[in-house]
This record gives C-alpha cells, structure tokens and sequence, in this order.
C-alpha cells in the first residue's frame, strides 16, 4: 500500500481531522506541540493552503495523492470504514496472523 500526502486544510473553526488522535481537532499551539511534533505522520505545513498542515500515512480508501482534505468532519467519517478483503474476513484473519 503507498503512502499517501494528506493536506488537512483547517475549516472556518481552525479545525483538521488527525489521524493520530483519529478525530477532528482544533489546530492551535497545543496540538501542533504536544501531537504534531512528534507524529511520524507529520509532514509539515500544508503548502498553497492559509492554514493547515500535511500529514503522509497509508489509507485505505482510494484517494488522489496528495489528498486534499477540506472537511474534516466529512474526513473522519470516511476514515471509521474498515475495508474487508474480497476474500473475506476469515481469510484476512488467518492471512494477518490472529
């Protein structure tokens, strides 16, 4: 699976959706110290756009990349699908060692 560029462009509220936390916070000096900082997924400020910022993580969903995320309540929704192999889930658990 690539990695995949997502630029978080805050709303009118200053909020982006974090993967890391894996839900929709305000970007202000706490999250960008205590979360961004030290995320791995941290790619920098979100370049072209006022405010935000641009993180790099595997998705599941089929998206462009960079992925321009401009909603971050309609972001979260899309990221609490769990895709299930083809195959099935039986499958998928044996494949992945459970």
């Amino acid at each position: 699976m690539a990695l995949v560029t997502h630029v978080n462009v805050c709303n009118t509220m200053n909020e982006i959706y974090c993967c890391l936390r894996n839900k929709i916070v305000k970007l202000d000096a706490e999250q960008r110290e205590v979360f961004c900082k030290e995320c791995k997924m941290f790619a920098g400020e979100a370049t072209g756009f006022r405010r935000g910022i641009s993180c790099v993580w595997e998705d599941l969903r089929t998206v462009s990349n960079p992925h321009i995320a401009l909603d971050p309540a309609e972001e979260f929704k899309q990221n609490q699908v769990r895709q299930v192999p083809p195959e099935g889930p039986a499958l998928f658990l044996y494949s992945t060692g459970w």
